[in-house]
């Protein structure tokens, strides 16, 4: 699979990946007042469904917010299902939204 560009939209709240197609896959966010990131909606346009793009920008999103030393309140279904699938995560979900 091709490693797209990804980049974190602040002005749009939502991690976004360039498919170089004209089309943009993305998870939405919601920064927390205590400093978490709920991350709501993932969105992967028609055409390239189930060709691993949900799952690339989950992870770099994912890897964002290690990286930046906070939280993830997996709210979005497909990123608590990733989650779920790479129990590496499970170290940066913040306490109360532990997914099981």
């Amino acid at each position: 699979m091709k490693d797209y560009r990804f980049s974190n939209n602040t002005v749009e709240r939502r991690y976004e990946l360039d498919l170089e197609d004209g089309q943009t896959a993305m998870i939405e966010y919601r920064v927390m007042p205590t400093g978490e990131v709920a991350l709501t909606h993932t969105e992967v346009p028609y055409d390239h469904i189930n060709q691993g793009v949900g799952s690339q920008i989950a992870h770099k999103a994912l890897t964002d917010i290690r990286e930046r030393g906070t939280r993830v309140i997996p709210q979005c279904g497909f990123v608590a299902s990733y989650i779920r699938r790479h129990p590496e995560w499970q170290e940066i979900v913040a306490v109360s939204e532990r997914i099981r």
